[in-house]
């Protein structure tokens, strides 16, 4: 009689699918309260097994209960990270290149921004911290973001960093809120963003870095952050924030954001 445990390929195929969204998830929570959330359900579950292993039948029955609605619980109280977690799968572009769905994404209503656009963009960004001018700048991707648009006065104007360093001045009507780009337009000023639930940022973070935060975290958009104690300009993509970085990095982010071409402004 063999002794040993057959392990096929579809079995490590398994336990590394399983490690891969285990860990995905983990990066999802982290920080956050639904972090302590899981582990308060977790603790729960393993109460339950210890309930069962004992025969502790009125426990168990109401525990039960409590555990056969597992599913439904999960998905309402982690209904965030789990859209968050739909997020990073459909906006993947390995993933919708393989699907053909790269093609249905693209819209022609927005042109893709020229080489000087990105450049003025940059340049205002570089004007505005220079000057201490506070500024939260969210650059759509795949995702339109029409309902943050809504909340916020339509502009509708090409890429200019004149334009840009006008709405953030401390004395427009326009300058509280975020800027919304997408492709070579300046769709809306003054929008609201949604707050990240993270628990463990720097407490000297102010309110635009956990829009930032919140507004990637949420969707597939990247934000652009100029202090307005410091200076310093910090970007926000996929739920993670990148703090104080040079002008020669968020030049080189925004090009794989924004993918610019060599044409001229139209």
């Amino acid at each position: 009689m063999n002794q040993f445990i057959a392990i096929r390929f579809l079995d490590i195929l398994d336990i590394l699918m399983v490690a891969f969204l285990l860990y995905h998830l983990y990066m999802l929570i982290r920080g956050t309260v639904a972090f302590n959330i899981f582990i308060g359900l977790f603790v729960i579950y393993l109460f339950w097994l210890l309930v069962r292993a004992l025969n502790m039948e009125l426990i168990d029955t109401l525990m039960g209960q409590f555990i056969g609605v597992g599913v439904l619980a999960l998905i309402v109280v982690f209904q965030q990270e789990i859209r968050r977690f739909l997020l990073l799968i459909g906006s993947n572009n390995q993933v919708n290149r393989l699907l053909g769905m790269d093609k249905l994404f693209s819209s022609d209503k927005y042109k893709t921004p020229s080489n000087q656009q990105l450049k003025m963009l940059v340049k205002a960004c570089e004007n505005m911290a220079r000057t201490y001018t506070g500024a939260l700048i969210v650059v759509a991707q795949k995702s339109e973001l029409r309902e943050f648009v809504r909340t916020g006065e339509k502009i509708n104007a090409r890429i200019s960093d004149a334009l840009l360093e006008t709405i953030f001045f401390k004395n427009t009507p326009l300058h509280d809120g975020a800027v919304i780009i997408l492709g070579n337009r300046i769709v809306a000023a003054r929008c609201i963003m949604p707050i990240t639930d993270k628990h463990d940022l720097d407490p000297t973070l102010g309110l635009r870095h956990r829009a930032a935060l919140g507004i990637s975290e949420v969707t597939d958009a990247m934000a652009i952050i100029v202090s307005e104690e410091k200076g310093k300009i910090s970007v926000a993509q996929a739920g993670e924030l990148h703090l104080n970085i040079s002008l020669a990095e968020l030049s080189k982010m925004l090009e794989n954001v924004l993918h610019p071409s060599d044409d001229s402004d139209d």
